[in-house]
């Protein structure tokens, strides 16, 4: 018996519409314009602020309501008022000390962390949480308190050394949580094969792993570098003795009727470098892993 040959046209088969299939074209059409505003709208919100503060920097006039004109003056200018010069120094030596010591500690301590117990790693995690989860305002109120008990011994500590504990307090967690992640991409016996060849464990950390999660750290640095530096809340509760950093000297200006233009020139040339900080690593780093791959 020859086999019969297959003729699709004496088939009729069920089509999806039979079975209730509705393609829903205006429903996806609606969907992806809606999906589209509200990421521009995202964007929006997010750098709005920036913007304005950008336009203002060229602003011929204090008023924040009316633009009279374009001008450089501001800064030109921006350096004109002690107080304001000191305000920023002091922001950015007590942001760049904080920075770098919680760096250290928040390195030693995510790599330490990582080849704990679970039970003992869940447990740290937790206690690196709450300084994120709690509010500022107790934060700051708690650190306050902290140090006025110090007071009968030391009767001038609110000042520097306050704000730069403070300041590390708060923003080592997020060098802990930025290492972490990094480290579970690593190869969890590198350190161990790096002690078998003889290599000590301090130069093993120095030269193997700390290598390996450089990204994590980066990231880790200048994100507490950023939260240090604009700090206002923490800050304002433990500082002294006429030590104000740029939030600081900000919030004691803001009751007047025009806040002096210079800070606005300052805050966007601040913004623009550090934009062009993440630039440039993005690109380095980009490249460095074009040359791996070719190699």
């Amino acid at each position: 018996m020859m086999n019969e040959v297959y003729d699709p046209s004496k088939y009729e088969y069920a089509k999806l519409e039979e079975f209730g299939f509705n393609e829903h074209k205006g429903l996806k059409l609606a969907w992806k314009i809606i999906s589209k505003v509200l990421l521009v709208f995202s964007i929006f919100m997010l750098y709005f602020s920036i913007v304005i503060i950008a336009i203002q920097s060229f602003n011929s006039s204090e008023s924040t309501t009316e633009f009279a004109g374009f001008t450089l003056d501001n800064y030109l200018n921006m350096f004109k008022k002690n107080s304001l010069n000191m305000a920023i120094m002091n922001s950015f030596k007590t942001s760049i000390c904080a920075t770098l010591i919680a760096t250290v500690l928040g390195t030693i301590i995510g790599i330490g962390a990582y080849y704990l117990p679970p039970k003992v790693k869940a447990r740290l995690s937790l206690l690196n949480n709450i300084p994120l989860l709690n509010s500022d305002i107790v934060t700051g109120v708690s650190l306050m308190l902290l140090f006025s008990l110090l007071l009968p011994v030391f009767k001038n500590i609110f000042g520097f050394w306050t704000v730069l504990i403070a300041h590390v307090y708060f923003i080592l967690p997020y060098v802990v949580l930025s290492v972490l992640p990094k480290m579970k991409e690593i190869d969890p016996n590198m350190l161990e094969a790096s002690l078998d060849l003889g290599v000590k464990p301090f130069k093993s950390l120095r030269k193997v792993i700390v290598p390996a999660i450089k990204g994590g750290i980066f990231s880790g640095m200048m994100l507490a570098f950023t939260i240090s530096f604009e700090d206002f809340v923490v800050g304002y509760f433990t500082t002294g003795n006429g030590y104000n950093t740029l939030s600081i000297w900000i919030y004691s200006s803001i009751g007047r009727k025009s806040l002096f233009p210079g800070v606005y020139a300052f805050s966007t040339l601040l913004t623009a470098f550090m934009i062009l900080v993440v630039v440039i690593y993005n690109l380095v780093k980009g490249r460095g892993k074009n040359v791996k791959k070719n190699h």
